[in-house]
């Protein structure tokens, strides 16, 4: 398939999700949760495996693929959950951008400061972006726009 025909295709796409969102939502709910799901199936055959050699190892493994099955499956069943994991992920990561953006604030000199006024901005961003993530339909409309924006520029980009 080549560029313009995927590019196209992603528009279309886009379009389709922007006016069904949750639709959009679902499907991508339902292919995250079967990836999920395949990798802890993996992750718990290779803890199993490497229990001989390393058992802390092997048990990590196994753990880890119990909660990414757990959570595939979750996905899978409740696709409102993945809209809630977004969320929580997001709003995490702008929690620690906040901490990050003022410890720099309050430790650095000068010019530096910038570096985490900026930080702190951004991490504000992230925690209203992940508490309007948690609603299942703005994240439905976020993929739309996502599709649709990739779409436009797959379709600009030169060869």
């Amino acid at each position: 398939m080549n560029k313009n025909t995927t590019a196209i295709l992603l528009i279309i796409l886009g379009i389709i999700v922007l006016a069904l969102p949750l639709l959009g939502l679902i499907a991508v709910s339902i292919l995250a949760g079967f990836a999920l799901a395949l990798l802890g199936i993996g992750l718990i055959v290779v803890g199993n495996g490497d229990l001989k050699e390393s058992f802390g190892l092997g048990l990590l493994e196994m753990i880890l693929g119990i909660i990414a099955l757990i959570l595939g499956l979750g996905f899978i069943i409740n696709p409102a959950l993945f809209s809630f994991v977004a969320g929580l992920l997001i709003s995490l990561a702008g929690l620690f951008l906040i901490i990050v953006g003022l410890v720099s604030i309050f430790t650095k000199k000068g010019e530096y400061r910038w570096n985490g006024i900026i930080t702190l901005i951004i991490g504000i961003i992230y925690l209203l972006l992940g508490y309007l993530v948690k609603n299942p339909f703005i994240l439905g409309i976020l993929i739309g726009i996502w599709l649709l924006l990739l779409g436009i520029m797959l379709f600009l980009q030169r060869d």
